[in-house]
């Protein structure tokens, strides 16, 4: 009986130690999964941390890669234009002697004037044989309605391209490039478009795609010409025109201060100046080097003028009249001096939705490219001969 009650109480003391050491070992792995789920915790903080840092490392280093192009492209454009003006410094120089006692900034003033008036005297030598002038619109087709009221769309003058190009907006970078009209027409909004973003905004509408470059018009520190490789995505040359103190080239769209075309000639610029703000002048810029070959001060006055475009040297103001629905080219300037505004046919446009923001002429196609309350119209023109009208 005796060794039955020692027998049960080492089994109790057994039993006992047995507990304590599931105990203890509960406590164990209890601890151990909080320290493992603590260790979960702080992994997943410290890799969010971790993502969020090198999204902000990412962004910061994009934005240098912008600003350090950005900033090359500027000492590019100054460059050039040191360049430009040293070489006109040194022709001025060899022409007229140096003049050690004159002011330079007085000097360079003196020779931008003179530079304008020369240009504006001088005779205008054609490129082309092109003496064909509108007679009137055949038809009018409206393609689609993409974007908002004031825009350009034009189709590269290059012979051998079809692409078309949306600027949507009056202040804007990034241009739309569809491979044809067929395209852009099937496109729905501008699904199908290939984004070309620009380094600096376009202001206005009066850009103009020739020869693979896109030239348009921006205005930070007055009023600048761009050259932009639409094939290398570069800017190749930019331009300063002259500070004639410009104003709204057209009297119904404030945003254009300068409007470029292309003709059968070339580059066009179409602008305005305080000196003569009541009337549209006109200037033949070179399109390789963006210098200005000769300028114009037309009779076409800028009051309730909507857009205006160029053919074989000769503009063609649009006009809202006041009949409803209804613009028409209402002055001329022809600047080969072959026809003259009360000579000139008067050109309606068939009924439209609000204002041209925007007219361009293909030579190739004998179109023209018009943006008009979003709605993007193609014109069909009946052209004859100069002489003839």
């Amino acid at each position: 009986m005796r060794g039955l009650v020692v027998l049960a109480t080492l089994v109790y003391f057994a039993t006992a130690q047995h507990q304590a050491l599931i105990d203890y070992l509960e406590r164990r792995l209890l601890a151990i999964e909080d320290r493992i789920s603590l260790w979960h915790e702080q992994t997943a903080r410290y890799a969010i941390e971790l993502r969020e840092l090198k999204q902000q490392m990412v962004s910061q280093l994009e934005n240098l890669d912008k600003e350090k192009e950005t900033l090359r492209m500027n000492l590019d454009g100054v460059g050039s234009r040191v360049d430009r003006v040293e070489r006109e410094l040194d022709y001025l120089e060899t022409q007229n002697g140096a003049q050690p006692c004159v002011d330079v900034d007085d000097k360079l003033i003196e020779q931008q004037v003179t530079l304008v008036q020369e240009k504006q005297k001088a005779k205008y030598f054609k490129l082309s044989d092109c003496g064909d002038m509108i007679s009137n619109i055949k038809a009018m087709k409206i393609l689609k309605r993409v974007g908002g009221p004031k825009g350009t769309w034009t189709k590269d003058t290059n012979r051998g391209s079809g692409k078309v190009f949306i600027f949507n907006g009056t202040d804007e970078d990034t241009i739309y490039e569809f491979a044809s009209v067929q395209e852009f027409s099937r496109s729905l909004g501008l699904t199908l478009s290939k984004k070309l973003k620009l380094p600096y905004a376009w202001k206005g509408t009066g850009h103009v795609v020739y020869n693979n470059y896109a030239y348009y018009v921006n205005q930070v520190d007055g009023v600048k010409v761009v050259k932009y490789d639409l094939r290398n995505s570069s800017v190749t040359d930019s331009a300063m025109f002259p500070d004639l103190d410009p104003v709204p080239v057209y009297g119904l769209t404030p945003e254009t201060v300068m409007d470029l075309a292309v003709d059968e000639e070339g580059l066009w610029a179409i602008y305005a100046t305080r000196q003569n703000e009541r009337h549209i002048s006109m200037a033949k810029m070179d399109a390789n080097s963006l210098d200005i070959e000769q300028m114009w001060d037309t009779t076409c006055p800028r009051e309730n003028a909507e857009a205006a475009f160029v053919i074989c040297g000769t503009l063609y103001v649009v006009y809202n009249t006041k009949q409803p629905g209804r613009s028409r080219v209402q002055c001329v300037f022809d600047v080969n001096g072959m026809v003259s505004n009360d000579d000139a046919p008067l050109v309606y446009f068939p009924k439209r939705y609000g204002a041209h923001s925007s007219l361009k002429y293909n030579p190739q196609e004998q179109l023209l490219y018009a943006w008009d309350d979003g709605y993007q119209i193609l014109y069909k023109l009946v052209m004859k001969k100069k002489l003839e009208i």
